[in-house]
């Protein structure tokens, strides 16, 4: 699906999202009444220091001045983090960080956090937004990867072609829409042949909580079958 698109389908009241050179921002009117606050990344921009900062800062200027309690829409088509030499030096990873952590903030304080991912994305970009968002919806055609596996294999040292041969089978190696869902990472999956104000709708009347069950969700997928019994476990040993 196309970005004009997915906003005229989220909000035929209207909207005023922005484009400025791949970040996006502004808000759209909710059929049920009052507005979501719309930031995200298009046309497959990487996002580097003055990028996560722009939206970082948007983001909590209208958290500081806005009266309305609308959920926080993150709608994004990203390449990575942008690997220059001048974003590394300025601290790449700590901006990416605030800018997770802002959305964090505003998902605990009243504003629950929804990503919808229509592209591709990937990495530091894929972490500091949709990631970072209580309930993750997958558009068809999106194209989610944590890592690809020619960045994976050099990281890890190990041939590529077992990387592959992994991610055949294996969910956490592997990239896409698919299997990111059966990780838990992405909770829904939306029809495009629905009109989306009627998928956002039905979210927003039976949003789950703010616990993070990303771990339980990949259990039950058979996605992850190891996350929630090692994290539970290291609870348990925590607090004993």
């Amino acid at each position: 699906m196309k970005l004009d698109h997915i906003l005229a389908s989220l909000f035929p009241g209207g909207h005023d999202v922005q484009n400025d050179r791949g970040m996006l921002s502004g808000s759209g009117a909710l059929r049920s009444g009052g507005r979501a606050l719309v930031i995200g990344v298009a046309d497959r921009t990487a996002v580097g220091v003055d990028d996560a900062i722009r939206l970082s800062r948007f983001l909590l200027a209208a958290l500081a001045g806005d009266r309305e309690r609308g959920p926080i829409l993150v709608i994004v088509d990203s390449d990575s983090q942008r690997m220059s030499k001048r974003d590394e030096l300025l601290g790449l990873n700590e901006f990416l960080a605030h800018l997770a952590k802002s959305l964090i903030y505003a998902d605990l304080h009243g504003r629950p956090t929804i990503g919808i991912l229509y592209g591709h994305t990937a990495a530091g970009a894929f972490l500091a937004t949709a990631l970072a968002t209580r309930v993750l919806v997958g558009l068809p055609g999106a194209d989610p990867v944590v890592m690809d596996l020619p960045s994976m294999a050099r990281v890890t040292k190990l041939p590529l072609a077992v990387l592959q041969e992994k991610a055949r089978s294996t969910s956490v190696f592997a990239p896409g829409l698919q299997n990111l869902a059966a990780t838990g990472a992405v909770h829904f999956t939306w029809d495009e042949t629905v009109p989306l104000v009627d998928q956002l709708d039905a979210l927003l009347g039976n949003i789950p909580d703010e616990s993070d069950r990303r771990d339980a969700l990949g259990q039950e997928r058979g996605g992850r079958a190891k996350a929630a019994v090692i994290a539970e476990r290291v609870r348990e040993l925590a607090i004993s």
